[in-house]
């Protein structure tokens, strides 16, 4: 028995080694999960390090705590975005997707082992899902760089699919071991999972989201460390009804990370470490629990096995599962690739061990091959994949500084990083010409190793590091002004009116937001604004329509100019909507007094046909403006 000073040593030992091998693992471009399970194999009773350790439910223990917290920061850092784009195919991936990745992978392994049929199965069951943490690992730190959706689906698959491969292990074991029989009981139990796992993870999310905005806490360190109790607890409660904890658990996390809760930067700080800390141990531990010996033993049918799941059953399965949703034949290609495994199928693979089924050492042995297999040739091959399949998008250069601003009290704001690459929009252009709305703050400009404060004459260059500070609001128009010029541009919400300052000309406006005002290019807003509307017409409230973009007056100076000028986009019309007869109107251009290039509609006579407010703009488009910034 180790002294507790031993266990110490060791742990801080381990914790080294698992950081060295994630700084190799990004210079050798090998998978971090490889080098992790490498650690413990050497550390292990086989391995120079020589520890005994054989404890299934002790290593079963150390795996569900920490892919609880992976799967919760994994929640935390998924924008609802990514689910609104990607959970129908995500979500049949998922479910149907892993169901025939296990069927197919089982009969293989029933045939390949000479094992019972439903002993094959639950073996397929087991490597069915592919892994949260080792996805989460490789696309957002491993250097692959996809398009978005791709991303988007396979982090929510990935993240969402294991209530099905839990569903399917248990009930197999539950039939195997006589507890169920093989029938109703299993869809009950499935249903189960799904349903208690989504309400409770919803229902703590939501209650999570008050408490934190609303409790008073004295220390900052606090904060994460209640979020990291929510997680638990959601974990757990989901578990104790009969519910999946890894699906309550991510969904708690999307829910807290969506809502922005005091504190958010700290607590995505504290659970990024948390999940790094929680991915060396749990590999490690499941590293050493592993038998070099034995894995030689299961080398030949496993390496089959590995084959059938990686060239087969994972293809096949997401060319019947998510053909339909409109990707390419190179994002399927590629989505059958990226089917990683990784923890899950290890920590799934010591349940027969648990349940004392007879061939459960040979599933754990072959189960691990299988994980090593599909890490090395899956994991290491992936940019190189995506590089063939033309599915690679620029990589944007992490921020060689931070800005942060602590506080304990909610604050809507966001501090964003732009990188200026070649391509984009913003490159080579004054601060004071970037046409950025109202409240957006350019706080740092970052040059090479140089900190430039940002002045209204500072140039943006290619290879700056722009850090802004915005409101959520506005985020979309930001977005656009440093968008990349060859990429899908932003889409700016509708109905939605944004601030934007009188000083900005009309070519800015149509540069960076792909808009036609039809106006002279350096006419400013606030000329714009006073030569479409009379004196009397011009009040805060006054509006000009071109096309689909409507210019308000927001704000007046003491000498007349307008100060600040409301931009709002209007909504496609649909194909059956008959146009409305424009009204008739005798505003004059200033200049020829005939011309109009911008239609007036607004102003402050009740008499006027174009008296209309935004209010009732946003009625005529069916949307609400009444959440528009002040």
């Amino acid at each position: 028995m180790l002294s507790i000073e031993a266990l110490i040593l060791i742990t801080g030992v381990l914790l080294l080694l698992g950081i060295v091998s994630n700084k190799f693992s990004a210079r050798m471009g090998v998978p971090v999960l490889v080098l992790f399970l490498l650690v413990g194999m050497l550390a292990g009773s086989e391995g120079i390090g020589g520890i005994e350790f054989e404890n299934y439910s002790l290593a079963n223990g150390i795996g569900t705590i920490a892919l609880s917290l992976i799967l919760f920061d994994g929640g935390l850092r998924t924008p609802y975005r990514s689910i609104r784009a990607a959970w129908k195919p995500a979500g049949v991936l998922a479910t149907i997707g892993v169901f025939i990745t296990a069927l197919i992978t089982g009969l293989a392994a029933s045939w390949f082992l000479q094992i019972p049929l439903m002993e094959g199965l639950l073996l397929g069951s087991i490597v069915g899902s592919t892994d949260a943490s080792v996805v989460f690992s490789v696309l957002r730190f491993g250097g692959v760089h996809i398009r978005r959706r791709l991303a988007d689906t396979l982090e929510v698959e990935s993240g969402s699919n294991d209530p099905m491969a839990i569903f399917l292990t248990v009930g197999l074991i539950q039939v195997l071991t006589g507890a169920v029989p093989f029938g109703p009981g299993l869809l009950v139990l499935f249903l189960t999972q799904i349903v208690f796992g989504t309400v409770v993870g919803l229902l703590v999310g939501w209650g999570g989201v008050w408490v934190l905005k609303n409790i008073q806490l004295s220390a900052a360190g606090l904060y994460p460390v209640l979020a990291t109790g929510l997680a638990l607890f959601s974990f757990g409660f989901a578990a104790a009804f009969g519910g999946s904890g890894f699906l309550a658990v991510y969904l708690t996390g999307i829910v807290i990370g969506n809502r922005r809760p005091v504190f958010h930067r700290g607590i995505l700080l504290f659970h990024d470490a948390a999940a790094w800390l929680c991915q060396i141990l749990m590999f490690i531990a499941l590293g050493i629990l592993s038998f070099p010996s034995r894995l030689l033993d299961v080398a030949g049918p496993a390496l089959m096995i590995s084959v059938v799941l990686i060239l087969v059953a994972r293809p096949v399965a997401v060319f019947l599962s998510v053909s339909l949703f409109r990707f390419s034949f190179r994002e399927l290609t590629f989505l059958s690739w990226v089917g990683l495994k990784g923890a899950v199928p290890i920590t799934l693979a010591t349940f027969p061990m648990l349940a004392g089924l007879p061939g459960a050492p040979l599933m754990f042995d072959t189960v691990f091959f299988v994980v090593l297999v599909s890490a090395l040739v899956q994991g290491w091959t992936l940019p190189w994949v995506a590089r063939s399949l033309k599915l690679e998008v620029p990589a944007r250069l992490p921020p060689p500084v931070t800005l942060e601003i602590s506080s304990l009290r909610n604050v809507e704001g966001d501090i964003v990083d732009y990188f200026v690459d070649d391509e984009c929009r913003a490159a080579g252009h004054l601060i004071k010409n970037l046409a950025l709305p109202d409240g957006v703050v350019v706080a740092l400009i970052v040059r090479d190793e140089q900190i430039i404060p940002p002045q209204g004459r500072s140039q943006i260059q290619f290879g700056d590091h722009v850090i802004v500070v915005l409101r959520p609001g506005v985020r979309a128009m930001v977005d656009r002004v440093f968008a990349h010029r060859e990429l899908e541009p932003v889409i700016l919400p509708t109905a939605l009116e944004f601030p934007l300052r009188g000083s900005i000309t009309a070519a800015d406006v149509e540069q960076f937001y792909d808009l036609q005002l039809g106006a002279k290019p350096d006419a400013t807003l606030d000329e714009i604004m006073r030569s479409r509307l009379s004196a009397k017409s011009l009040v805060p409230g006054a509006a000009i329509q071109f096309d689909r973009v409507v210019l308000s007056v927001r704000e007046l100076s003491a000498t007349g100019t307008v100060q600040y000028v409301g931009m709002m986009i209007l909504p496609e019309p649909s194909p059956s909507a008959k146009p409305a007869p424009e009204p008739e109107l005798e505003l004059a251009d200033s200049e020829s007094g005939k011309d109009r290039e911008g239609e007036p509609v607004g102003s402050p006579s009740p008499s006027s046909p174009s008296d209309r407010s935004q209010d009732e703009l946003g009625d005529e488009t069916g949307e609400d403006t009444s959440s528009s910034p002040s």
